[in-house]
């Protein structure tokens, strides 16, 4: 366990896109979503030593920074998902002001 202590404390800052959510009591676990944020796995960490964590991430596409304030790579934003469903549209993307709507006509 603190193996997987270790890894909390000192390598889930260095993750993009991985997220650390503490539930007491609860075992610790790795709960992959997709971009929806609906659940796709679950791994239980107990058993897993902080290497064995880390290249599990690694396998999985996770980007680690050297740094916790270390910039993303443009390549690596929407990792570990694999081909984003959000990749052709620029970040931020309003669609209310890039497509402004025409006003309702209606017969009274």
């Amino acid at each position: 366990c603190s193996q997987v202590k270790a890894f909390v404390v000192q390598d889930i800052p260095l993750y993009h896109n991985l997220v650390m959510k503490h539930i007491p009591g609860a075992d610790p676990e790795l709960v992959l979503l997709n971009h929806y944020f609906e659940e796709l796995d679950r791994i239980p960490l107990s058993d897993m030593t902080r290497s064995e964590i880390n290249a599990l991430l690694g396998k999985l596409g996770f980007y680690k920074k050297e740094q916790s304030d270390d910039e993303v790579p443009e390549e690596f934003r929407f990792s570990p998902a694999k081909d984003s469903p959000f990749s052709d549209e620029p970040p931020f993307k309003s669609a209310v002001a890039s497509e402004p709507k025409e006003p309702e006509h209606t017969d009274l």
